[in-house]
């Protein structure tokens, strides 16, 4: 898992954002590095999910996400990330590695 704040940065989460960057750039390599061995290496990148980080966040970041995607009219669900999840476990996936799946509602395209 790592994060949208990965690829878009995210003001006062400098730390955040570089560690969620830095398993983006991991996922890639491990995916090349274990392609011979029928390894897929795929992350999920979500954005503002209700969860317990998300209700932790200042009313000032929270109004940073809302509405900045064409469906980020609020925020997901965690069960919208695990359906992803699940699909990457699923054989419907066996094409697939390398790749950092974004369930934002379009915060970053």
């Amino acid at each position: 898992m790592t994060s949208a704040a990965g690829v878009m940065g995210t003001a006062g989460q400098a730390n955040y954002a570089a560690a969620k960057a830095g398993l983006i750039r991991l996922t890639k390599s491990t995916a090349r590095s274990c392609a011979h061995w029928g390894i897929l290496v795929n992350a999920v990148a979500p954005g503002l999910i209700e969860t317990d980080m998300a209700a932790a966040l200042s009313a000032d970041m929270r109004e940073a996400y809302v509405g900045r995607g064409p469906a980020a009219s609020g925020s997901g669900r965690a069960n919208e990330v695990a359906e992803v999840v699940r699909f990457l476990a699923s054989e419907g996936a066996n094409y697939i590695t390398g790749q950092v799946i974004h369930v934002n509602g379009g915060l970053y395209m």
